[in-house]
């Protein structure tokens, strides 16, 4: 079996530890992850971790089950490029006064979609979105211009075929609406007993 790119996309009730659970299961099977990427879901109480790696489809499988065993997820699912929507985000820093001599980098950014974000005397810092080979084909555009520094983000990803999941979602949100979480109760409770 051949390696390819797998998106794994994890729906999880935002509990503090489970990362660091999930985080192991990778390490332990000697698996790098790729890219990762936390944020809230369209449900108020669940979180959804997208993980990029690079793995033969049986592994992905049994890994995906093991995910699933955690108490806090809902459900994972595994897809290939195809059959998600993505993105990543970058930011460029390159110096202000290339970009105001040359009009050659000016048309170059506008070619790939760049904003400038943040426009200082010494230096510009511009963002764009895309596909890892586009971001990453705007660097090397760049570098002969003075590039200081870029940094990308892990890959955001919607699935294309998982409708039924999202209504599932949804109808566990109006069954079980997310209770408040009071954070440190008993470590509040012992600082009171330490400062009477």
């Amino acid at each position: 079996m051949i390696k390819q790119e797998y998106t794994i996309t994890v729906y999880t009730e935002n509990q503090i530890g489970l990362l660091n659970r999930i985080a192991i299961m990778f390490s332990r099977r000697k698996i790098n992850i790729e890219s990762l990427n936390t944020s809230p879901s369209e449900v108020d109480s669940v979180h959804r971790f997208t993980i990029v790696i690079n793995e033969v489809e049986d592994v992905v499988r049994k890994l995906v089950r093991q995910i699933e065993k955690q108490v806090e997820v809902l459900k994972a699912y595994y897809n290939t490029e195809d059959e998600i929507v993505w993105q990543e985000m970058a930011l460029y820093k390159v110096p202000t006064d290339v970009i105001a001599e040359k009009v050659k980098v000016e048309r170059l950014l506008h070619q790939y979609g760049a904003k400038a974000v943040v426009i200082r005397k010494d230096y510009t810092v511009f963002e764009t979105t895309g596909h890892r080979e586009e971001l990453e084909s705007l660097i090397k555009a760049l570098e002969p211009y003075g590039l200081i520094e870029f940094v990308r983000s892990a890959r955001v990803a919607i699935i294309k075929a998982s409708k039924g999941f999202h209504e599932k979602l949804k109808e566990f949100e109006k069954q079980e609406p997310g209770e408040e979480v009071i954070e440190n109760e008993y470590l509040d409770k012992q600082d009171e007993v330490f400062t009477m």
